[in-house]
């Protein structure tokens, strides 16, 4: 490129202090001034850990051994203190509760200014614009605490938005948001990025989200090492996501499975520009050639909701007169954007919460005068937050802790932890203590740990944030088998593509009302569900329109069906 890069890696390699190998290996990465820079690999591949190389996290806060140079700026970051490495590089953390500091949403967004000596009619007007931008601007007197999932990311991008960098890392900015934020959100960090030319990192699973707008290059780890460093069409192209577990675009799935083949020069990474030579023809003669199944049988109820109202002050509902019935054996989503009352819901029916009006059964039985531990036997809930849960140092004494105060023997014990460990990713890591695992690593052994107690209902709350395709999909494989055997599987997601290809009828909430309530691929080809409930049309339904398939909502779910089939 003929220009010094903004970032410099040489030969650097990095040992937490908690491990005996290496997590980095041997990393040679130039990333040069307003480039736009995805990054992205299996859970536990060096991802984060070269994230919080960048930004100061390591070695001012994770200790270990480090060997090479890395450069920021012109400056060895080793030498620099995490307060001027916080003044070249701004970050938006994977974990939100991490980031926070003030005791308000406008507090802790001017935090920077604050410390800048910002004059306050400046500060108000630059955090006015800026949670504007992120949708938080009604919000600005809340508590953190009062926030959810989503509410709070947004919250930290604008907190690092507002600072004046160089540099803009964001690890894994999709993890929490609805799929209209989550689009919202790529589309603000692509403005910063023409507006001010600020170099931009992404670490994120999402790759399909991330390329809603254009990306410069994408740096692929694994095992801790760069396997490829390319731009999006030629990647897209190779076989290494797919080598390594992860997620292509789905509307590239679909030419694939009809035999269209695509190079580099169709613009695979865009699907407005993408070139598709005869592919109306070849993609109706692949739709045409799958049997549409569905289950027509009449199962019993196993959670049913009958005019279900609450309210946290008593005076606004937050869910409001909510009707739906959940059979045995069924695997449902339950979606809708940031605060339309998922959560909340979640809350009344495990007891958390006790509902204004209304009556929630458990199998044809009403489960308003149990206890929380009685209504626990019949259900089991993993929280979005994987922090929330966690209550012991070490992963095996973590999954095994509901076993052990239900009085199991020690053998039952061992057996059912190291199966749920498996299923789950974690088996070799059995005796490491949680400190050292990642967020989304973190998040797995919050599922392991309900897995063993094997309830009737299981209610995952966001169960594939921040998880790689591989352990998203051996957990959703997983959970499809307890489903098949006749477990009830309640998922609360903002993710699209498990709302369509797991379960096939959806539950949609906005404002704390029943929106829908529908098959999955009716329910993401309904543009006006989709807008209404901060949804996200699947890319599936745009390849259909953009070749000119007479019925769009039918292509999806031959999709479905033929994908059903061939897992």
């Amino acid at each position: 490129m003929g220009k010094q890069p903004i970032i410099s890696f040489k030969d650097f390699s990095f040992r937490y202090l908690s491990q005996a190998e290496e997590t980095l290996h041997n990393i040679n990465l130039n990333i040069y001034e307003g480039e736009k820079i995805c990054i992205i690999g299996p859970s536990g591949s060096g991802k984060s850990t070269l994230g919080h190389c960048l930004n100061g996290l390591i070695p001012f806060s994770y200790k270990g051994e480090a060997k090479g140079t890395l450069e920021v700026c012109g400056l060895k970051t080793l030498d620099q203190t995490i307060f001027k490495m916080s003044k070249m590089i701004g970050t938006v953390l994977q974990d939100s509760d991490g980031q926070f500091i003030g005791l308000s949403v406008g507090e802790d967004i001017a935090f920077v200014l604050e410390n800048d000596c910002v004059h306050i009619d400046e500060m108000k007007k630059r955090v006015s614009d800026v949670s504007k931008m992120v949708d938080m601007d009604k919000f600005l007197l809340l508590m953190p605490h009062e926030l959810s999932g989503g509410q709070k990311q947004r919250v930290a991008l604008a907190g690092v938005m507002i600072n004046d960098v160089d540099i803009l890392l964001f690890d894994e900015p999709l993890a929490n948001l609805d799929p209209a934020t989550g689009k919202s959100a790529i589309e603000i960090i692509d403005d910063i990025h023409k507006n001010t030319n600020k170099t931009i990192i992404i670490i994120e699973h999402r790759l399909e989200d991330v390329l809603h707008r254009s990306i410069d290059r994408i740096i692929v780890f694994n095992d801790g090492c760069i396997i490829a460093d390319k731009p999006p069409g030629e990647l897209l192209c190779s076989d290494i996501l797919k080598n390594i577990g992860i997620r292509e675009p789905l509307y590239l799935t679909a030419l694939s499975y009809a035999g269209i083949d695509f190079k580099k020069e169709d613009n695979p990474e865009d699907i407005d520009k993408l070139e598709i030579k005869n592919g109306k023809e070849r993609l109706i003669s692949w739709q045409k050639s799958i049997e549409i199944i569905e289950d027509k049988r009449d199962y019993p109820s196993a959670l049913k909701l009958s005019n279900v109202s609450f309210s946290y002050d008593g005076k606004k509902d937050i869910v409001s007169d909510i009707n739906f019935d959940i059979k045995e054996g069924e695997m449902v989503s339950i979606v809708g954007k940031n605060g339309a009352g998922k959560s909340t819901l979640t809350k009344l029916i495990c007891g958390f919460e006790k509902l204004d009006k209304g009556e929630i059964l458990f199998n044809g039985k009403s489960v308003l005068n149990m206890s929380i531990s009685e209504r626990a036997s019949y259900v089991g809930l993993v929280m979005q937050n994987p922090n929330m849960m966690i209550s012991l140092p070490k992963i095996y004494d973590e999954v095994a802790l509901g076993l052990k105060l239900r009085n199991f023997s020690e053998d039952d014990i061992k057996s059912r932890v190291e199966k749920a460990l498996s299923v789950c990713g974690l088996l070799p890591f059995i005796d490491w203590p949680i400190q050292a695992l990642s967020y989304g690593q973190k998040k797995r052994v919050t599922i392991a740990s309900i897995l063993v107690l094997q309830p009737k209902i299981i209610i995952l709350d966001e169960p594939t944030a921040g998880q790689d395709y591989r352990h998203y999909s051996e957990m959703m494989e997983f959970l499809k088998k307890l489903n098949e055997e006749g477990n009830t599987v309640i998922l609360i997601t903002h993710d699209m593509h498990l709302m369509l290809e797991y379960t096939y009828r959806s539950i949609v909430l906005c404002d704390g009302k029943k929106l829908a309530d529908a098959p999955s691929y009716k329910i993401l080809t309904d543009e006006n569900v989709i807008k209404e409930a901060n949804l996200k049309e699947t890319s599936l339904y745009v390849l259909a329109k953009r070749v000119g398939i007479k019925d769009p909502t039918a292509f999806v779910q031959s999709f479905i069906n033929y994908k059903k089939g061939a897992k």
